[in-house]
């Protein structure tokens, strides 16, 4: 079904094109198209890193459940955000641009109403260098317009204070992967 609307979406822009005429296309999935329960991010480290890991979104009655499991991080917690651009091809992960903010809302905890839609808070290493979090956020969305579907993950070397505007001054970059859709 996804294949015949890709092929209607463009057979609409090349006829368009053809003869002169401006039509907008929206790129919503049509309501009886089936739409993503699960989505993934694997972590990559940046340039000079060595963190990776694994994010899972899975859609819940209650909101969507996150589980993360990260390793080759320094022991202690660690800013953990969705960032606007599913983008990392800069070494230093800051083509991601900033934290996931559809609402313009200020940054805050993950548990706030009132945070950027990509303040997830903090996952926390222990001596060992690796961290588990799971959590069931009430915010973020897996299908609509506010997908987080095609966003990356920004995982950081500093704790989020989760009030310093707008970023929870985290600090650099460690680790960056793309949220795409699973199975």
């Amino acid at each position: 079904m996804k294949t015949i609307s890709s092929f209607i979406i463009v057979l609409v822009l090349s006829a368009s094109l053809a003869f002169g005429q401006e039509h907008s296309v929206s790129l919503t999935p049509a309501p009886d198209m089936q739409v993503s329960q699960h989505a993934i991010c694997v972590l990559y480290p940046t340039k000079g890193n060595s963190v990776t890991g694994t994010v899972i979104f899975t859609e819940t009655s209650d909101g969507v459940k996150v589980m993360a499991d990260i390793k080759g991080l320094t022991p202690g917690k660690h800013g953990f955000h969705i960032h606007e651009f599913g983008d990392c091809s800069s070494p230093d992960g800051t083509s991601a641009g900033g934290h996931f903010n559809p609402e313009n809302k200020s940054h805050g905890a993950p548990m706030d109403m009132n945070r950027h839609m990509g303040d997830m808070g903090n996952v926390v290493a222990g001596a060992d260098g690796s961290a588990h979090l799971e959590y069931v956020d009430h915010m973020i969305q897996l299908s609509g317009p506010e997908s987080i579907i095609g966003h990356s993950m920004i995982l950081h070397k500093s704790e989020d204070d989760m009030k310093t505007q707008p970023t929870g001054n985290a600090g650099p970059r460690v680790a960056c992967g793309v949220i795409g859709i699973a199975k």
